[in-house]
């Protein structure tokens, strides 16, 4: 199986983002959020492992790439994980990325992020950080094996100063849990050096859900209810359409606010942004821009 791989295989007619090529240097992810969608369809998700040969692969497969392609790292399992500050696997990708002259987007909850800033920053690369709360008992409970809120919120800082482009993914939003942040989560991100937000609510699967009913017994009620006459769109309920678009419109309002651009991820709800995914941010971090005065 190729590394490389376009990106939304399923062709959802909602799949807003430019074309791009997804990388996952690992298989599953340790951080054991209730929500993931990837658990549903990746045996032993929470069992993170490197893929085999990546980096050999990866060599190879870059030839075959066009200077330029847009690389999305990662779509499944987050590029991330804590043994990533020991095998520095993702690294090693962005450098061969980096020499292959594509274009790199990050996807994480990490601040091992930071880590690669010097890569990032001389590349044309963007960083989008997901915030699903700003509270840590929360974080914990819905994000168990996640870095908390306060390190995300401190990756985008420095990897803003460092001139590294930063997004924040306000994803998913759940009725009952994150709802009531909405307003808070876009302004945080906006102070922690974002400039797009991209968002959607919580399309759920049988064992998302499940995971989320035993955790959060107390809202059981008010999350079944909001999918009362919703939609399912492949294996994924998603609420009513009216719901979903309210939602999402207290979203862009927020963002506007903040002066952000915003678009959502798979909502059918039109966007303000030349990208839904944050990726129109590539090329415009602050070194970029000192040396282009230069």
């Amino acid at each position: 199986m190729r590394l490389f791989r376009p990106f939304d295989p399923w062709k959802c007619q909602r799949c807003t983002c430019p074309p791009k090529l997804s990388l996952n240097p690992y298989t599953g992810c340790s951080h054991g959020c209730l929500y993931c969608y990837a658990s549903s369809y990746i045996p032993r998700f929470q069992e993170c492992r490197p893929k085999k040969n990546l980096l050999k692969r990866l060599k190879s497969e870059v030839q075959k790439v066009r200077p330029g392609t847009l690389i999305s790292a990662s779509n499944s399992s987050d590029p991330y994980p804590p043994q990533e500050r020991g095998l520095e696997l993702t690294r090693e990708c962005i450098s061969v990325i980096k020499k292959a002259d594509l274009r790199l987007q990050i996807v994480t909850k990490s601040e091992i992020a930071t880590r690669d800033a010097d890569l990032l920053e001389e590349m044309d690369a963007c960083v989008s950080m997901t915030l699903t709360t700003l509270q840590s008992s929360l974080s914990k409970k819905l994000e168990p094996g996640a870095p908390l809120p306060t390190s995300r919120l401190d990756a985008m800082r420095l990897l803003h100063h460092r001139g590294v482009p930063v997004s924040a993914r306000i994803d998913p939003i759940i009725p009952g849990i994150n709802l009531d942040e909405i307003e808070d989560l876009v302004h945080a991100a906006a102070i922690a050096g974002a400039r797009h937000i991209t968002s959607s609510t919580f399309k759920a699967r049988h064992d998302s859900i499940r995971r989320l009913a035993m955790a959060f017994p107390d809202v059981t009620e008010k999350l079944v209810t909001s999918f009362g006459d919703g939609e399912r769109i492949g294996t994924s309920l998603c609420m009513p359409m009216e719901t979903r678009w309210c939602i999402m419109e207290r979203v862009c309002k927020a963002a506007l606010k903040e002066g952000l651009t915003f678009s959502s991820c798979r909502e059918g709800f039109a966007g303000h942004a030349p990208s839904c995914d944050g990726s129109h941010l590539i090329g415009i971090g602050l070194i970029r821009d000192k040396k282009s005065q230069r």
